[in-house]
């Protein structure tokens, strides 16, 4: 919970920063190339986390490594690593995206569905639900077999079920009374 508070205050000041200098997307691009090196690489994930090397060498690994970043990047890096923080970066690379998914009005969540939606389906259920949500509405797609039928869409603390294995759970309940 800790780490999640100052990944999230680490977040807002590098996007308030990079706001004030006009260096939103070219951050944006060096955090997303980060957080996809840190899913790739379980190398750097326990260099990330490892007590025994210093930060001075993790700093001079960062900014060999990420030398195409841009200068404002590194510079954050650098105070993250500085502070002892360096294992919460690819949270803060995470928080940062939320946060500017939120200013851009971009409202993201999940659908699940039982099969693959077809891309017309899935605009479908866009344009009906969307109305509900203020901003864009994002969804990334996932496949759960056992829905049986339909689907399950979450957006932030919402969630709407239109699955067949939970009306049939409805159905169940109903008999039984």
């Amino acid at each position: 919970m800790a780490s999640t508070k100052s990944a999230v205050r680490y977040a807002k000041a590098l996007l308030d920063l990079c706001s004030e200098k006009g260096l939103v997307d070219a951050i944006e691009k060096d955090l997303q190339q980060f957080i996809n090196a840190v899913q790739v690489s379980n190398d750097l994930r326990v260099f990330l986390n490892s007590p025994i090397v210093r930060g001075e060498k993790k700093n001079t690994v960062f900014q060999a490594l990420f030398a195409n970043f841009n200068p404002l990047t590194l510079h954050f890096f650098n105070l993250v690593i500085k502070n002892g923080k360096e294992a919460i970066l690819p949270e803060i690379a995470n928080q940062f995206n939320s946060l500017l998914k939120k200013q851009r009005g971009i409202v993201t969540g999940t659908i699940t569905s039982a099969a693959p939606l077809s891309a017309s389906t899935k605009e479908t259920i866009l344009k009906r639900i969307s109305p509900a949500f203020e901003g864009t509405l994002s969804l990334s797609e996932s496949v759960d077999p056992t829905l049986l039928g339909g689907f399950v869409i979450r957006v932030e603390d919402k969630q709407i079920d239109a699955s067949a294995a939970s009306k049939l759970k409805e159905l169940k309940q109903e008999l039984v009374k």
